[in-house]
């Protein structure tokens, strides 16, 4: 495993809404993330499938990875997420990549699939702005 990869999952056990949901980092290298989740029925809505809550918290997450891989210390300054069709499956995962960045920010974008029987299914795409914290003293 690399020191990028180790920080990374270091990151996302210090995160007590990533530990309770069950996020797992399973690519993490320059410009690019991707986290997994088991989709349990506590994941769910009412129909059965995956809370867009829980999409757009991998997407957030995911994109922030990718923002924070070329930047450092970030956060999310904004995103945007259109969902494509319903969340079924066994696992969730998140692929998140780098567009463009500067000193300051990155904008990202992000695709999560729903695993179903083996195949990948397009659930949500979504873009967003990393901006790097500033520290004060």
């Amino acid at each position: 495993m690399t020191d990028m990869m180790e920080m990374g999952k270091a990151v996302l056990a210090a995160q007590p809404f990533s530990a309770l949901l069950g996020a797992e980092l399973t690519e993490f290298e320059p410009g690019r993330a991707e986290l997994r989740l088991v989709l349990s029925e506590e994941h769910k809505q009412q129909h059965g499938f995956a809370h867009g809550g829980v999409l757009s918290y991998l997407a957030d997450n995911a994109i922030t990875y990718a923002g924070g891989s070329v930047l450092g210390n970030v956060l999310t300054q904004e995103m945007k997420i259109n969902y494509t069709r319903p969340a079924i499956g066994e696992v969730l995962i998140a692929r998140a990549e780098v567009v463009s960045y500067g000193k300051r920010q990155a904008v990202c974008r992000c695709d999560v699939f729903a695993l179903r029987e083996g195949e990948e299914l397009l659930c949500a795409a979504a873009q967003g702005t990393i901006l790097t914290v500033e520290t004060r003293g």
